[in-house]
Formats: C-alpha cells, sequence, structure tokens
C-alpha cells in the first residue's frame, strides 16, 4: 500500500504539530501533505521547519472542502487518508487501515476523545434513505481508495459543512464499500473547553437539504428526513425557550433560518442534480478549478 496522508488546517500550528508527530512515529512511510488555509498563527513556518512533511499547500479559502480537494490533487499513494489536523493516530491506526483497504474501497474508524468524566468513542452509522444503504464516515479519519476518490471527484465544495455525508451518499450511489476498523483509531489530544458553539441553523439546513436534493431529486424520503430534523430540532428549541435557555425572538429567528436554509439548498440542489447527472453528483468537484493553490512546497 502506497499511502497519503492528507490534513488540512486553520490556524491549528500546536495541535498540528502534536498529530505530524504521531503520523512521524506511527505511519513514518506515509506521504504527507498539509493544506493550510489562510491562518495566521504562524503554521507556514512550523511546516516548513520539519523534515516529515513532504508537501505544503497553502490556500485562501476557508471551506474544508476546499482544503481536502487541494490535498487530493498532489496526493500521490493509491491510498489518500484525511486526517483533522488536531486528531492523532493511535498505534493500531496504520495496520488497521492496510487490513481493511484490502477488502473495501473507503475504511473509516473511531475519535477517542478524553473528557473530564472520562472518554468517548464513536460507532458505525450507517442509514438506509430511497431503498439505498448509506454508511457514514469520520471525515477526519478516513482513507480511499485511489479509484474511488477519482470516481467521486473529491468532495463538493459548494457545502461548507456536511461534505462528508453527501460524499457518502455519493459512494453508495456507485455501489462502493465503506468498512469500519475499530482499530483505526484516532484521538483527540486536547482535552474539549465544555463550551457551547453558537450553531448556524441556516447552513445546518441549506447542507442537508442540497445533499439530499441533489443525491436523490425531490423524493419523498428526501422530504420525509428534512422534516424530521426540522421537528426534532423545533420542539428542542421551544423546551429550551419553556427553560429560559433561548429567549421567543431567538426561536423565531433560528425557525425563519431555517426556512431558509431549506428553500436555499433546495433550489441550489435542483440545479446541482441538473448540473451533473452522471452517478458522482459533483459539480463542484476537483476538475472543476484549478486555482486553489495560492502557494505550493514540494520536497518530494
Amino acid at each position: 500500500m502506497d499511502l497519503s496522508v492528507v490534513l488540512p488546517t486553520l490556524n491549528g500550528r500546536d495541535r498540528l504539530v502534536t498529530s505530524l508527530d504521531a503520523l512521524a512515529e506511527y505511519a513514518p512511510d506515509a506521504e504527507v501533505i498539509v493544506v493550510n488555509g489562510p491562518s495566521a498563527d504562524g503554521t507556514t513556518g512550523m511546516v516548513r521547519e520539519r523534515d516529515d512533511v513532504d508537501v505544503l499547500v497553502e490556500i485562501s479559502d476557508r471551506n474544508l472542502n476546499v482544503a481536502r480537494n487541494a490535498g487530493i490533487e498532489v496526493a500521490s499513494g493509491d491510498v489518500v487518508a484525511l486526517l483533522r489536523y488536531d486528531l492523532s493516530v493511535e498505534p493500531s491506526w496504520l495496520a488497521a487501515l492496510e487490513d481493511a483497504i484490502d477488502d473495501a474501497d473507503v475504511v473509516t474508524g473511531p475519535l477517542h476523545q478524553t473528557l473530564r468524566n472520562g472518554m468517548t468513542t464513536e460507532s458505525l452509522e450507517e442509514n438506509t434513505i430511497a431503498g439505498r444503504e448509506v454508511t457514514y464516515f469520520n471525515g477526519g479519519n478516513v482513507a480511499f481508495r485511489r479509484t474511488i476518490i477519482d470516481a467521486l471527484d473529491g468532495f463538493d465544495e459548494y457545502l461548507q459543512t456536511g461534505g462528508a455525508r453527501d460524499a457518502a451518499h455519493r459512494i453508495a450511489s456507485l455501489d462502493r464499500t465503506v468498512a469500519w476498523a475499530p482499530e483505526m483509531c484516532v484521538r483527540r489530544e486536547f482535552e474539549a473547553d465544555g463550551g457551547i458553539s453558537e450553531r448556524d441553523w441556516g447552513w445546518k439546513y441549506r447542507a442537508l437539504t442540497y445533499r439530499l436534493v441533489k443525491n436523490y431529486g425531490l423524493r419523498p424520503a428526501a422530504i420525509e428526513r428534512t422534516a424530521k430534523h426540522a421537528i426534532s430540532d423545533g420542539v428542542e428549541a421551544a423546551f429550551g425557550v419553556l427553560k429560559g435557555d433561548v429567549t421567543p425572538s431567538g426561536w423565531v429567528g433560528t425557525g425563519r433560518d431555517v426556512i431558509t436554509g431549506i428553500a436555499t439548498g433546495t433550489s441550489d440542489g435542483m440545479v446541482a442534480r441538473a448540473r451533473d447527472r452522471s452517478r458522482s453528483r459533483n459539480p463542484h468537484g476537483c476538475s472543476t478549478r484549478a486555482d486553489r493553490a495560492v502557494a505550493r512546497y514540494d520536497w518530494r
């Protein structure tokens, strides 16, 4: 197996150092590609001083899927792995990947995260939509055979969130297999701060409806899935109002964002479905542009 590992990063210098150190120790023969979004924390200098990074790609776009595609473009391995900059591979990661990729097109594994009250982990997530069996994967810990990532034309750069879930739907449409390797695990070395981040409700539903409509059309299954999400989130927000955690005006504003996101995602999904009628369903993929990189340092 000829392995390339792509690490998109944005203002994550210290955590990236830990991730690169783990790769150097547990996957020393892998080709390592760092894709640096417009960072302002000295990431470029740190990476250029290391001798275990093969390629550094500088981009100006903050979109994660643009960064993923920029790394995929320059990767030379017949297996391409994507790793989050703040996750570190564990000792069993490489062997588990090598074993699983022999019988699968895509391999993913769990994230171990240390919290104050113990450790969390993940399990395999699957779903059936419009008769299609979809196996989701962790976009920060996944490896693809080169043939499948090329067939997908990378990730859909329209999406600011949900790019990995969109790719999972498209992998299912190509009848390719996603394997779960429990020993292909990564760890978050930095403890979560426990803070509550503001959720962009508009983009959540814009991305959800876009990928469902793009991949399945205006089918009842897509409409039903969107409605279930909206009802569930609406009820949760209503309870937040009753408990005093959310103001009534905030709840109304969230509802407005959800409706706008659904409308925009549906419209854009229909346009995307018309633009790319192939099974890859990716009108905003790797092959659509050649200007992602602002600078490239290749030490191979």
